[in-house]
């Protein structure tokens, strides 16, 4: 899971930051939502998918374990942020690292992937053992949401 970061200096503080991911469902929603919840005041987060499959129910639940309430994010492509000036874009599955369109100008672009919660979720025989993926790809992200500050300072 290596990433690769250009530096830049675009004379604000405030970064506009998108996460993306397929179905903007799950990973990039729950990467929205620790980023919302960690780093406020220092990035301004967004999220999206190559197309729009709703918010995942297991990723609200397991956010909601540790406070951070995704609910109200809404599932939305790149389509619905074309007048946001994105700083910084992080695919975080390898499908939307292949389908990212290309960014001019300022906007910065790595991958960083994650494994996929409702994909593993599949072969759990129990309610619990699905959960058990998900709480482990919030954690994953979760660890890497908090080195933001270090990856954009370059």
């Amino acid at each position: 899971m290596g990433w690769q970061l250009c530096e830049w200096d675009f004379g604000h503080t405030m970064k506009n930051v998108l996460f993306l991911c397929t179905g903007n469902s799950c990973r990039s929603q729950m990467a929205e939502g620790w980023a919302r919840e960690l780093l406020a005041g220092q990035i301004v987060a967004f999220s999206a998918g190559t197309v729009a499959r709703g918010l995942d129910p297991r990723a609200v639940i397991v956010m909601s374990e540790l406070d951070v309430d995704i609910s109200n994010q809404k599932s939305k492509t790149l389509a619905d942020l074309t007048d946001t000036e994105l700083d910084l874009v992080i695919t975080v599955c390898s499908n939307a690292d292949a389908h990212c369109p290309r960014f001019v100008g300022r906007t910065v672009k790595i991958h960083h992937g994650f494994d996929d919660p409702p994909g593993l979720a599949n072969s759990a025989r129990t309610e619990e053992e699905a959960l058990a993926h998900y709480r482990r790809v919030r954690d994953e992200i979760r660890a890497f949401v908090v080195t933001l500050p270090d990856i954009l300072a370059g």
